[in-house]
């Protein structure tokens, strides 16, 4: 079994427990997920099966979309719902104006310190194992892109501790729970992030999301297949680089593809674009784009980083 499914996460059950299951279930060695989801957040796990875990980096590039609820006047050491409270105010004068208002600061890219709970390695050793030994050291900070950032709605403003609900789309590696962190900051009141549901990873929504259960359903009934994204489905987005009959076994076996064993390209092309190549009988490969100027000629070539299985 190759290829992917959009999964919906549960709450409660940890991204490697999710691998697991499905691991068991299906049967399968090689399985993957395309990006962490905390313990307590639920929503869009792109898992990826057997040859196409090798793609795996490919799609933790792109970007995420999520739903936060953030509650006023608490932070937490982690962040979120499940850390320690390491200050607690009043945020009954909070409005819906004033966060509205803050919002803007945080579009665009922006820098961001991971929590001390995140699973980034700093020589060596986690950063949540650190966090558990009782130590907190100076994290350096990373460049995240939140590329829309807007408010969906409020409740419990003139409390203690009103909340708001955001959507947001960033770039890989941006954590939510920091975002929130930094918007009760800026407020002057604290916050953290009280719930988190990921709603996208690029283009596959929670909408199509298939929940655990419901794949146990499927597995049994022998129909999960029909709901298994084809590796040729989940790349046809990348525009395609027709090869030469000539070429396709050099391309299956690795080999960099040259522009004599090119039959065709795409409209336009970068140094660094990710492409299809494409034989007569169908997709062969994932390639890399790079370009070599000769005599003020650009001419274009393609490095396979993963390879049909023959």
């Amino acid at each position: 079994m190759n290829g992917f499914i959009n999964v919906l996460k549960p709450p409660g059950m940890t991204s490697h427990d999710v691998v697991g299951f499905l691991r068991r279930l299906l049967g399968i060695k090689k399985i993957g997920h395309t990006g962490t989801l905390d313990p307590g957040a639920a929503g869009v796990m792109f898992i990826c099966l057997g040859s196409a875990t090798r793609l795996a980096n490919f799609f933790i590039e792109k970007d995420k979309e999520y739903r936060a609820e953030i509650m006023f006047g608490i932070a937490t050491l982690s962040g979120d719902a499940f850390g320690e409270t390491t200050s607690e105010k009043d945020a009954s004068g909070l409005s819906e104006d004033d966060v509205r208002a803050i919002l803007p600061y945080f579009r665009g890219k922006i820098t961001q310190i991971p929590p001390m709970t995140s699973a980034i390695k700093i020589n060596g050793k986690k950063l949540y194992q650190l966090a558990r030994a009782g130590m907190e050291i100076d994290r350096p900070g990373r460049m995240v892109n939140i590329k829309t950032l807007e408010f969906i709605s409020g409740y419990g403003w003139g409390t203690p501790h009103p909340r708001a609900l955001v959507h947001l789309s960033c770039s890989k590696g941006t954590y939510v729970r920091s975002l929130c962190l930094d918007i009760g900051s800026r407020l002057c009141c604290g916050a953290h992030m009280s719930f988190l549901v990921r709603t996208a990873v690029g283009p596959y929504k929670i909408s199509d999301s298939l929940t655990l259960e419901e794949i146990t359903i499927m597995s049994k009934e022998n129909t999960l297949l029909e709901k298994i994204i084809s590796i040729e489905q989940a790349l046809c987005a990348l525009p395609a680089v027709r090869v030469k009959n000539g070429a396709v076994r050099a391309v299956l076996s690795g080999a960099k593809l040259y522009p004599p064993g090119v039959a065709g390209l795409p409209g336009r092309l970068n140094e660094g674009d990710k492409v299809r190549l494409v034989g007569p009988q169908g997709l062969l490969a994932m390639a890399e784009t790079t370009c070599d100027k000769q005599d003020d000629m650009i001419r274009f070539i393609f490095k396979p980083v993963w390879v049909l299985p023959r």
